[in-house]
């Protein structure tokens, strides 16, 4: 069995930028920080899993610094901020840097947010601040022109890949590289949700992934295919599709809500202005809902009755 002492994404969460997994370029520019001991402001962005709060800690370790590490989506109010985060800033500390990192940022208040704008400009000179979130748009302007806005680019399914080969190397668990492909296929780019799967799906050293778990990396195409049919009833293209996703067992649709914007043509041609409209706002309810498979049978039934 998997060694007891730990998750294995925590195990394998690199701590220097050899070991970090992709983005050649940013880590070109995070090293020459890291040289000078000095960073700027930084707000890292991207998708869920891809390593943003895992640069953001690996910065800090490699820094002679002192830390302070808040999830925002716990603590997202103007108090955190002036309590916590003030606080912290201003205490004289015997390290020449002090540095902040706020997680799930986009979560924080538009009171937090034009607070901490403040805090940044006043303590300049002994603290830096590293943020992330999903969602850039979240952060007001005024907190952007502050840091240096960085994408988080997930690496390349080959390179996930390769990743989960190398940790069931090192843990001596038994696996079919084939295996690795529908894995990859349903949970890219998030490779921390990847790694989780694994742990769960190893039995006696042996990786067993339950396939009924797993999606066919084509269910998008499904999904627009059955959009594009001209002949279908209405309900019944609703039901065919609803089962499609049911099917899929995805719970981030991020990627479905992307090709459904990219390949409006296809489906609605004529019509991408609508079909835009109707994928944004779906897009924003999507991280309200708790059920996000509705928020997207929501959005299908309003494509169907648009065409």
């Amino acid at each position: 069995m998997i060694k007891d002492h730990g998750l294995l994404n925590e195990r394998y969460r690199p701590t220097t930028l050899d070991k970090y997994v992709g983005n050649e370029n940013l880590k070109q520019t995070i090293q020459k920080f890291l040289d000078q001991n000095d960073i700027v402001n930084m707000l890292l962005y991207g998708g869920a899993g891809v390593g943003k709060t895992t640069l953001a800690k690996l910065i800090v370790q490699n820094l002679d610094c002192e830390s302070l590490i808040i999830n925002a989506s716990d603590e997202r109010g103007i108090e955190a901020i002036r309590d916590k985060v003030q606080g912290f800033a201003s205490v004289a500390s015997f390290k020449p840097l002090k540095v902040v990192i706020l997680d799930e940022a986009d979560f924080l208040t538009i009171q937090a947010q034009a607070s901490l704008r403040n805090i940044i400009e006043t303590f300049s000179r002994t603290t830096r601040f590293i943020m992330t979130c999903n969602f850039v748009e979240r952060i007001i302007d005024p907190l952007q022109s502050r840091c240096q806005v960085l994408k988080i680019i997930p690496p390349t399914k080959k390179d996930v890949a390769k990743h989960l080969a190398g940790i069931l190397d090192q843990e001596s668990i038994e696996f079919e590289i084939n295996d690795l492909v529908p894995l990859v296929n349903q949970y890219y780019p998030d490779l921390r949700k990847c790694i989780n799967t694994i742990q769960l799906s190893t039995q006696d050293n042996v990786l067993k992934l339950n396939q009924s778990l797993l999606v066919s990396s084509n269910y998008i195409d499904k999904v627009i295919k059955t959009l594009s049919e001209h002949d279908l009833k209405s309900n019944y293209m609703f039901t065919t599709i609803r089962q499609i996703i049911a099917d899929s067992n995805v719970e981030d649709f991020d990627e479905l809500f992307r090709l459904l914007f990219e390949r409006a043509s296809e489906y609605m041609p004529g019509k991408e202005g609508t079909v835009a409209i109707l994928i944004n706002d779906h897009q924003y309810k999507a991280n309200f809902r708790i059920d996000k498979e509705i928020n997207v049978c929501s959005l299908i039934s309003q494509l169907i009755s648009n065409k």
